[in-house]
């Protein structure tokens, strides 16, 4: 009797423990607000886009783009063409540099640590330069310039967490090499919090990126947005909210589903 008692007692703390969720490590979505697909963008007629694309095919056909995305997503989720003689039917290029223009908020596309550029656009862009043999060349632009940026000369391409404006591409105004991967805007809780959706989220508080896309995603949804409690603008960025969130200092952030993505993996 003692020992069924005891079965009894050890299966209830069982179901007590997986009651409380997954790992607080884990950070899952609670609401989507906005939904996007990632691409490149070059100034239309630009023969640029051909060798790139080209050399991108190439690297998939190598096995490189999908070591890049489980190293920076945990997963085969980038979606490029695959033609390992791209290049061969196409001609090498002369030498040049290729300046591609970033958004660094777009943790783990592309952001900056230790003055310097890093993220899976990055790496991915090093390794185009080397097998056409250019120059590569970094620059910040902000998301909604991009056509700016590149029929003023300023870049070459736009490139590295870009969601392209789709009026400006039925225009003709862009040519999109993409899109390779999809990413939605959302808010995000640790994996044992009891929070399983948005009408959840009364009186929560939230963290959140100090930039322009951040506050108009949050803003899509007002009954979200009237429905939160404090809302901290972090100017560190993507990783402070994490940051935040693992620590306790907030219930939810506002976050993209590339970085939960990559922060889930590491």
């Amino acid at each position: 009797m003692k020992k069924f008692l005891s079965l009894l007692l050890l299966l209830a703390l069982c179901l007590s423990l997986s009651g409380c969720g997954g790992s607080p490590r884990e950070v899952e979505t609670v609401a989507t607000l906005v939904e996007q697909d990632y691409s490149l963008a070059f100034r239309t007629g630009d023969p640029t886009a051909y060798y790139v694309a080209a050399a991108i095919e190439v690297l998939n056909a190598e096995g490189l783009v999908d070591e890049l995305s489980v190293k920076w997503f945990g997963s085969r989720m980038v979606d490029f063409g695959k033609n390992a003689k791209a290049l061969e039917t196409l001609g090498m290029p002369e030498r040049r540099s290729f300046i591609i223009g970033v958004d660094v908020n777009s943790f783990p596309m592309v952001y900056i640590t230790g003055g310097q550029y890093w993220g899976f656009d990055i790496e991915l862009a090093t390794a185009v330069c080397e097998k056409l043999n250019w120059d590569l060349k970094l620059q910040s632009i902000e998301k909604e310039n991009v056509y700016i940026e590149l029929s003023s000369g300023n870049i070459d391409c736009a490139w590295g967490g870009i969601a392209l404006d789709p009026n400006e591409v039925a225009a003709g105004k862009l040519a999109q090499y993409g899109p390779y991967l999809h990413n939605d805007i959302v808010i995000a809780k640790r994996g044992d919090a009891f929070i399983e959706n948005k009408y959840m989220l009364s009186h929560k508080a939230l963290a959140m990126c100090s930039t322009t896309e951040a506050m108009e995603a949050l803003q899509s949804d007002t009954g979200i947005m009237n429905r939160l409690g404090q809302i901290s603008r972090l100017a560190g960025g993507t990783t402070e909210c994490f940051q935040y969130l693992y620590q306790g200092r907030c219930d939810v952030i506002l976050t993209d589903t590339t970085a939960i993505c990559y922060f889930n993996c590491h």
